[in-house]
């Protein structure tokens, strides 16, 4: 039997902020009412995996991060940006890079890179 990722689980300190921005940043849903500390979203159109959103307190250096993957990579990096993202600034990118590195509503970086 092979392992598959069921789902990424994203630490956050405004649980609803959370949902509202990822699940329009994906086009996602809630699989189901959220507890009081966590919810699972999941693609609207049934296709992808889950990712789940787990309150959190601490104040630690985030360790996750999602690489998202479009065909319209200037497109989206806007789109993202007027739904609450925010750019890093001062990212050293290297030559060519095909990647836009950005913070979601509290601060936790995903980078949103352009397919070949």
């Amino acid at each position: 039997m092979g392992l598959k990722i069921l789902s990424i689980v994203w630490g956050v300190k405004d649980l609803d902020r959370a949902i509202t921005f990822w699940c329009k940043a994906l086009n996602y849903e809630l699989k189901r009412d959220p507890d009081v500390d966590f919810a699972i979203l999941v693609p609207k159109d049934g296709i992808g995996m889950q990712l789940s959103l787990k309150l959190t307190s601490s104040d630690e250096p985030k360790r996750h991060h999602i690489d998202l993957i479009t065909e319209n990579q200037e497109e989206e990096v806007k789109r993202l940006l007027n739904i609450g993202a925010s750019p890093v600034e001062d990212w050293n990118y290297e030559p060519n890079a095909d990647y836009v590195v950005l913070l979601d509503p509290e601060g936790n970086s995903f980078c949103v890179v352009q397919a070949s």
